[in-house]
């Protein structure tokens, strides 16, 4: 339900009854406090200077246009000139239930619908994914996931390094292991890469045959191009592992390697040349915008750099592709990077200037130190031994707290909650920021967690389980808490058109711990099962009880995690 856009409409009625004509936005705001009703209009205070007129005067003049017939119950001017707007109890519990039995609990799809191109994960080939790729798969496939639900057309892309010198190392050193030993040597990436590295140092010849295999590749020859591509599916698989765990939905078919791109960096290299933007500076080709500091697009040995590939790439998905908008899910140490090749791609017409170019950038993750999370040895922290011990840890923390009928059932219901537990930590917070990885606060049954949410779920379908008889009937808001969950509920669509802006999950999570939090109030202080509520109020608390949970497990599926009936 967008609440406020309908919320828009009356304002904005009610200005041109009374004849005040503005070129400003209207914007509604939540209010801040119960007492100052559901939202806040604070328009007449941007009014005043233009109209040269009080805003308390503008605000009085405003709220006796105002259509208090349906949606609104309420208005009144506070302050200097607020206008508080308190929402309407009959039409609240007639729009809650028209949805009770919505699968989209009330979310409509968008009318002005986009080809959103979103480029996010990015794994290195060479070696296993590690924490450091966490950030960019968990934010980017819940993004991905929320512009879908939202209507939107989505296409994932997965850009690997595939294209480099290493690569006639690493497949050099394939073909030398032979068929037996090969599978058993790249189970371990990184200890296969280390080997080929020591092969290539200390042997003449076989340094000799890696470089003549990185131009092998370049020029298609079969059998360098078999191995290079056996060792491309294999070093994916071992990504395909990790994402199947964290329920990430990126395939093989989302991959678009950097080998995609290079026939298409000589193209890039004209285009920048007819456009008048190419200087060349010490042999090198590079383009100059705003500063100094040039964006090198060739090196003087004629090779090309990741900018000239990223360019092709902008280029690709806006024209090939078609694409109204253009994500990238990169670490924020890269904002200077996509500031300027977003820029050069627009001042080349490589993409048109109606295509939203973003990056949408995300900080480090933190140990308690403040570093980054590291080994204690200091290497690097593989992904899949990570969720593998939130998974252990997730089992320690629930497994004396219910009777679960077998281990498999407890196993299950370990790895949701520990899978859930390390998205939830990273997506609650602002993405811009570093946060600081704990155990103990994210597998933490308080606070804005995971568990907390889940437990939440499991909580109420606990309560409609007790029920246990067939639930029809409307809902009737009674009372402050059950108006301020209904139009929590309700908020819902407002909240995930926010987030999807400009891609901020924690926008979703800071909803679902707001609502989870009403409810527990709800709960508290408004019985359901109790003997002594009539049973049109019984019905409508666990209808209204039933949306909750329904709106909860919606949330945490765009944010790419899963509930449990009991914890």
């Amino acid at each position: 339900m967008k609440i406020k856009s309908k919320l828009n409409q009356i304002i904005k009625s009610a200005l041109d009854s009374a004849n005040i004509e503005t070129k400003e936005d209207i914007t509604i705001s939540d209010a801040t406090k119960p007492e100052f009703g559901d939202y806040q209009f604070n328009g007449a205070m941007k009014l005043a200077k233009s109209l040269k007129r009080n805003p308390r005067e503008i605000a009085l003049d405003i709220i006796e246009h105002i259509d208090t017939t349906t949606l609104i119950s309420k208005v009144e001017v506070a302050g200097a000139g607020f206008i508080n707007i308190s929402i309407d109890n009959g039409w609240l519990s007639k729009e809650l239930t028209k949805i009770i039995d919505d699968s989209r609990v009330g979310v409509g799809i968008v009318e002005d619908k986009k080809r959103i191109v979103i480029d996010y994960s990015s794994p290195n080939m060479a070696k296993e994914m590690h924490v450091g790729h966490l950030r960019s798969t968990i934010i980017g496939d819940t993004v991905a996931t929320l512009f879908e639900f939202l209507g939107h057309t989505v296409i994932r892309q997965n850009h690997i390094g595939d294209w480099g010198t290493q690569f006639g190392m690493l497949i050099a050193y394939l073909e030398e292991l032979g068929e037996e030993n090969k599978r058993q040597n790249l189970q371990n990436l990184e200890q296969f890469y280390r080997d080929a590295k020591v092969r290539f140092d200390e042997s003449p010849e076989f340094a000799d045959r890696a470089r003549e295999y990185v131009v092998k590749i370049q020029q298609g020859d079969a059998h360098c191009l078999k191995l290079w591509r056996e060792f491309i599916d294999i070093s994916l698989g071992h990504c395909e592992e990790v994402y199947s765990k964290l329920g990430v939905k990126l395939r093989k078919e989302d991959v678009r390697a950097e080998s995609f791109y290079n026939p298409m960096l000589p193209k890039v290299i004209d285009t920048l040349r007819e456009k008048g933007l190419l200087v060349e500076s010490n042999g090198a080709k590079c383009v100059f915008l705003d500063s100094d500091t040039p964006l090198i697009v060739q090196k003087s040995d004629g090779g090309y750099l990741y900018a000239t590939t990223d360019l092709a790439g902008l280029e690709f998905r806006a024209k090939e592709l078609k694409a109204d908008r253009i994500s990238y899910v990169v670490d924020v140490r890269q904002s200077e990077h996509f500031r300027q090749i977003f820029a050069i791609a627009k001042r080349a017409d490589m993409v048109p200037s109606d295509v939203k170019l973003e990056h949408i950038a995300f900080g480090t993750m933190m140990d308690r130190s403040g570093k980054p999370f590291k080994t204690r040895d200091g290497g690097t922290v593989k992904l899949i031994e990570l969720l593998d011990e939130a998974i252990l840890r997730a089992k320690e923390t629930i497994k004396d707290r219910d009777s679960y009928s077998n281990s498999e059932d407890l196993d299950r219901v370990a790895e949701v909650i520990g899978i859930g537990a390390i998205k939830y930590a990273d997506l609650s917070i602002n993405r811009e920021s570093n946060y600081i990885f704990s155990w103990d606060k994210m597998l933490s049954f308080d606070g804005n967690t995971a568990l907390y949410i889940q437990y939440a779920y499991a909580r109420i379908s606990s309560i409609l389980r007790r029920y246990n008889r067939e639930l029809n009937g409307n809902i009737a808001i009674g009372d402050e808490l059950e108006h301020r969950l209904a139009l929590m509920i309700l908020k819902f669509e407002d909240t995930l058109l926010k987030a999807s802006e400009n891609g901020y999950p924690h926008i979703i999570t800071s909803y679902l711990y707001d609502l989870v939090t009403l409810f527990m109030k709800f709960y508290e202080n408004n019985p359901i099962l109790k003997d002594n509520i009539d049973t049109e109020t019984q019905i409508s608390r666990l209808l209204l009880s039933k949306l909750t949970a329904n709106t909860i497990k919606k949330g945490l599926e765009i944010l790419g995690i899963e509930v449990v009936e009991r914890i």
